[in-house]
């Protein structure tokens, strides 16, 4: 895409930021809109707008960013409102301008009404809990991780994967299914990039969130995943070992398993 002008976070941007901003409240969870660009594709020209999450009072050394535009948004609003109109009535959203959209006030403005509007939706537990309220945030990097990882692109698809990850650790979903995947990426990518010792920690941290489930599609793949790299890199396989032993008495052959790969891309995300 081309981006004439470059980054719209002039002086001007910054300063009409920095007041707008003055009465925002600390929060556990920050959602701060850290440039803006205006991107010309053939025939549309639209803002891009990059956010931050960070953790009140907490110093991250790699920060969660996300990309969006102003349909993405509208698309959250939309679904919200849809399933929670109660919850969303006191909610404002920008409306859409059919003329100065891409001055630097109302690119400054908008800015600090999507960090309102993300910072409302997260202080009311249902949305923040919400599929539509998550995958606004991760979707978009699962999907592409999964794309590069699928044409051999793995250096590109670690940093995809990793930022996912970092996406869900700030949104507190660290138990979910789509993480023990973004888990299973970030273990794929490493091993291939023969970085096998973060790819066997990747296992272990996908093996003890699955530690209370007796069964799950991805425990198979990630013991055996865990057993080979343990004894690629001098671990302790025995305790993986005796819970592979464990599977393969209570259900079919692990040989009819996939590999921690074969599942990652052949996992689907709608």
């Amino acid at each position: 895409a081309e981006r004439p002008g470059g980054s719209l976070l002039t002086r001007q941007l910054q300063e009409l930021w920095r007041k707008s901003r003055g009465s925002l409240a600390p929060q556990r969870l920050l959602f701060e809109v850290t440039s803006a660009s205006v991107v010309s594709e053939r025939s549309s020209k639209y803002v891009l707008y990059t956010i931050y999450l960070i953790r009140s009072g907490r110093f991250d050394k790699a920060p969660a960013t996300i990309a969006r535009r102003y349909s993405d948004f509208e698309r959250l609003n939309r679904r919200l409102r849809c399933r929670f109109g109660c919850d969303m009535a006191g909610i404002a959203f920008p409306r859409k301008r059919l003329r100065r959209n891409f001055t630097a006030e109302t690119i400054a403005k908008r800015s600090r009404a999507f960090e309102q509007f993300l910072s409302h939706l997260h202080s009311i537990a249902e949305i923040r809990r919400s599929p539509e309220f998550l995958e606004f945030f991760f979707l978009q990097d699962l999907r592409a991780a999964q794309r590069l990882t699928c044409t051999g692109m793995y250096r590109e698809a670690l940093a995809t994967w990793a930022n996912a990850y970092r996406l869900q650790d700030r949104l507190g979903v660290c138990g979910s299914g789509r993480f023990l995947l973004t888990l299973a990426g970030l273990a794929v990518c490493h091993q291939e990039l023969d970085e096998l010792g973060e790819a066997h920690s990747c296992c272990e941290q996908a093996l003890q969130l699955l530690e209370a489930q007796g069964s799950h599609p991805l425990l198979g793949p990630f013991l055996q995943a865990h057993v080979h790299l343990a004894w690629k890199v001098g671990k302790d396989k025995r305790r993986s070992e005796a819970r592979l032993q464990d599977l393969r008495e209570a259900g079919p052959p692990l040989q009819q398993q996939p590999t921690l790969k074969e599942c990652l891309i052949k996992e689907p995300l709608e």
